[in-house]
């Protein structure tokens, strides 16, 4: 069997080597064993596991969520697509939350924002800090 040290699973999951002992820290990868001069020397499964752990950031999972996920992926005969579809199902709503509570915040930036007549007077007369100052 090869290994590949923490460089070149760097490299191959295009992560940094702080990412990956990050991940190990908290559990999301395994130790991995040590050669003869200490170097961390990691199985291929470990890639497959650093790209799930990319992926699965990148649809907004947490690191939690992540780790949850991956027991879910290890134990795939005893669990159900349903606990996974739930997750995500969590997962979308989650991001539709965070997407009203943005919309809600470009409106009320906007609002303020075209009230503003951004010229050269003292900003003491500005509508954006004095928005800011009151509750809108």
């Amino acid at each position: 069997m090869s290994y590949l040290r923490i460089g070149d699973l760097s490299k191959r999951t295009q992560t940094n080597n702080e990412t990956l002992r990050f991940y190990e820290s908290k559990g999301l990868l395994e130790e991995p064993r040590r050669s003869d001069a200490g170097y961390r020397l990691y199985t291929e499964e470990a890639v497959s596991k650093v790209n799930f752990i990319v992926r699965a950031k990148r649809m907004g999972f947490s690191l939690k969520e992540i780790m949850e996920l991956l027991s879910l992926r290890v134990g795939r005969e005893e669990s159900t697509c349903g606990e996974v579809k739930m997750m995500a199902e969590q997962k979308l709503e989650d991001i539709d939350q965070k997407i009203c509570e943005l919309m809600r915040m470009k409106g009320a930036l906007e609002q303020i924002t075209e009230a503003c007549c951004g010229g050269e007077e003292s900003a003491v007369h500005c509508t954006i800090l004095n928005a800011l100052d009151d509750e809108f």
